[in-house]
């Protein structure tokens, strides 16, 4: 890749000790950038042997470490680092599957445009484009405080269980502006234990230093939102859903898109918060957390809550 790429990073640490980095990485249209052909990277001994060939035929493999991430023509050069990077530190490379959500364009044609270039850099690489219409979702973003997060793209990760096969039972959900610096398998196995032993829908990055007054508007405090946090013994909290783990048949039985849906219906009728795009999500998990004592990552559990059984006229936020 080019040497001109830079990244401004932010580091954080996960249970397993692997480190992931964030890094805001904008470029131009598809069509201007080039891309040179990445090494191969080949399983190390100890990796188990999986099915021959690309694409969806052999997605269902269970050997697979699934990973899903967006692309789109102005942040494709972030998302081709992530894949490089996931690549370089992996274990077994071979078994990883990646799943990419790209929206339609005006032709219909971009998703298998980006998917080429994708080929062009990763030959060998077992991965599917999926076609994410912006209509599903549109309709009900509120303006934000940065228009990036108006981007429906950027709440592809609500649709990503609809778009997967079934057989695919859990994914690695990332943000194309993430770096991978670790196996990214110690991850997908230590998740899969405790959303499992949680009973969990999500295991994701927690972060309890907000300053919540700041997140939500007026009306919300106006209309007893202080109530939400009254009496909680633990310091209120949110996830980033910009890299989780997702059990995808829990996801799919509680209806967690249509729950998410419904939240962001309410943002756009009432305007209850300010900032950033994580808040539809982290309302359905609102204060049922197992916190991996490690550090890092938490996981969410199935309670929820609905603006139907929020209490009173105040949905409840996550804490």
């Amino acid at each position: 890749m080019s040497s001109s790429l830079f990244f401004f990073l932010l580091l954080f640490s996960s249970p397993t000790g692997a480190a992931f980095f964030f890094a805001l990485a904008p470029a131009p249209p598809a069509a201007h950038l080039r891309f040179e052909e990445a090494p191969e990277f080949t399983n190390g001994d100890i990796c188990q042997s999986t099915s021959a060939g690309v694409g969806r035929a052999s997605a269902c493999d269970p050997s697979y470490v699934h990973i899903a991430m967006t692309l789109d023509s102005h942040y494709l050069r972030g998302s081709i680092a992530a894949v490089y990077s996931i690549l370089k530190h992996a274990s077994c490379p071979d078994a990883l599957f990646f799943h990419f959500i790209a929206p339609a364009g005006g032709d219909d044609e971009l998703p298998g445009l980006l998917g080429s270039i994708v080929r062009s850099v990763f030959p060998t690489l077992r991965f599917e484009v999926y076609t994410f219409r912006e209509e599903l979702v549109s309709g009900l973003i509120s303006s934000s405080v940065r228009q990036a997060l108006e981007n429906p793209l950027n709440y592809a990760r609500v649709y990503v269980a609809d778009l997967l096969d079934p057989c695919v039972h859990r994914v690695v959900y990332l943000d194309s502006d993430v770096v991978v610096v670790d196996d990214v398998r110690l991850l997908w196995d230590d998740a899969a234990a405790r959303l499992a032993s949680a009973a969990a829908v999500v295991a994701a990055p927690e972060y309890c230093h907000a300053n919540f007054t700041r997140y939500f508007t007026s009306a919300f405090w106006a209309e007893g939102g202080a109530r939400v946090f009254a009496g909680r013994r633990r310091r209120p909290c949110y996830f980033n859903t910009g890299v989780m783990v997702m059990d995808l048949r829990r996801w799919r039985a509680g209806g967690y898109r249509r729950r998410i849906e419904r939240w962001m219906e309410v943002q756009r009728e009432r305007r209850i918060y300010e900032l950033g795009s994580c808040r539809p999500s982290c309302w359905c998990w609102p204060g049922r957390w197992r916190v991996w004592i490690t550090g890092g990552i938490s996981t969410a559990s199935a309670a929820t809550t609905s603006p139907e059984n929020a209490g009173g006229s105040t949905p409840v936020p996550s804490a």
